[in-house]
């Protein structure tokens, strides 16, 4: 748990690696041919996740201080055990799924009790299209699955409005189909920029892909071998929105190192939307700086692309003035908890007036929130976006099961702690 006390902060810390580009960087150098070097990756439970599977499916990867050796596979998918356990990660357990699927022999993938809820329907469906033998064998189509038998190639459709990371998985698994995989993407694609990420690293290992520019179709070159990639894993945005966001909510200075503007990531966008609530931010070399004003305004905002921003704006909104509102964004739904649901939940208990629709959350800003005891449903952005209400709301906050807050961000509670928060772990 986390005891979190009304606190003014200001100083500077850095961001985290991204986890995004981690996940991605290890898949891919797990699929080429020769030896790839991943400098400053995110070391925590789902990047680990994805590293043991990378090493089930036949990597050979060793670590030296912060520079990680990966020896690829070429593409021949051979498993070891015939097991991967995603842990708590979705994009591990998605995304392994799909490059899995060109094992000869039967991969199964498990997870923890929140993974087993993940819905894994409409790649399954994809996977099973293109060739490969593939099931559920949860309820509805959720994990545990088991996939292998290669993938032939040819023509696929899948939704792009429950998750990217089932169209980066494809363009993954595509490049090792036996012929060219032609995919198209039904419906709105949201978090767009997961897949921007995830064909940056593609391309960086030479993979041959084709796309018409709203990314809604794609061509994918079979039987492709990519070469090693040479990279360090960029600052993380989507951790740093967290403490960009206190320094906004306690009217502070906050400046975080570790940022390049000019990363694909889609979360930079927290810049401008801090703008938005009114504080000044400036951008520099490799950092962003933030000040909080006098008082916030509300602000109204399309998060389809960067769901992950919604918890930290949501606290900013329970205290701006006006009105917040945070749109189509049902994909929440299906994260480690139903981000939507807990968002409104427990931000009411501390006196946040705040509407949760199918898709958005209306939410009217009060004067002051109250301290109280809060559910993070095991969900690290929800443990950190409650940190950083508690730490303006009147009297004592406590976040529980705080102990997820590693999946992204390690050094959460240290940086806060470093700012001048008055945060601590408790048993």
């Amino acid at each position: 748990m986390l005891r979190v006390k009304p606190s003014k902060i200001s100083g500077e810390v850095v961001a985290p690696p991204s986890k995004s580009y981690t996940h991605r960087a290890f898949m891919i150098a797990m699929l080429a041919k020769g030896e790839s070097t991943i400098k400053n990756p995110l070391v925590g439970y789902d990047t680990a996740a994805t590293i043991e599977a990378a090493k089930e499916l036949g990597a050979e990867i060793i670590q030296e201080d912060d520079v990680w050796r990966v020896r690829g596979t070429a593409g021949n998918i051979r498993p070891r055990t015939g097991s991967i356990d995603a842990r708590n990660s979705g994009t591990t357990i998605r995304m392994m799924s799909a490059i899995a699927a060109n094992s000869a022999k039967p991969v199964k993938l498990i997870g923890d009790e929140s993974i087993q809820k993940r819905p894994m329907g409409p790649l399954i469906e994809a996977l099973e299209a293109l060739g490969a033998k593939a099931r559920c064998e949860g309820k509805g189509c959720r994990p545990p699955v088991v996939v292998g038998g290669g993938l032939i190639g040819g023509d696929v459709e899948i939704t792009g409005g429950m998750s990217s990371q089932f169209i980066s998985a494809l363009l993954l698994a595509a490049t090792r189909a036996k012929q060219d995989v032609n995919l198209t993407i039904t419906e709105e694609m949201r978090s767009k920029p997961y897949v921007e990420i995830t064909l940056e690293l593609l391309e960086a290992a030479g993979a041959k892909i084709k796309r018409d520019r709203e990314l809604m179709k794609f061509k994918i070159e079979g039987n492709q071998i990519l070469r090693p990639i040479d990279m360090t894993v960029p600052g993380d945005f989507s951790s740093a929105a967290f403490p960009l966001g206190a320094a906004a909510l306690t009217e502070s200075t906050v400046k975080v190192s570790n940022l390049d503007t000019k990363s694909a990531q889609g979360d930079k966008r927290v810049l401008g939307l801090l703008r938005d609530f009114g504080a000044d931010v400036k951008v520099l070399r490799n950092a962003v700086e933030v000040s909080g004003t006098e008082g916030l305004n509300g602000v109204e905002a399309e998060l389809g692309d960067n769901p992950d921003l919604v918890p930290v704006l949501a606290v900013l909104g329970s205290v701006a003035d006006g009105s917040t509102r945070l749109t189509n964004i049902p994909h929440l739904r299906f994260k480690e908890t139903d981000r939507l649901r807990a968002l409104a939940t427990e931000l009411r208990k501390l006196g946040a007036e705040i509407e949760e629709l199918p898709d958005e959350l209306k939410i009217e800003g009060v004067k002051s929130i109250k301290g109280s005891k809060l559910k993070s449903y095991d969900d690290h952005r929800m443990a950190m976006a409650f940190a950083v209400a508690g730490l303006v709301a009147k009297g004592e906050t406590i976040v529980e099961n705080a102990e997820s807050i590693p999946v992204s961000y390690p050094g959460f509670v240290e940086d806060m702690r470093k700012l001048g928060a008055k945060i601590e772990l408790i048993s």
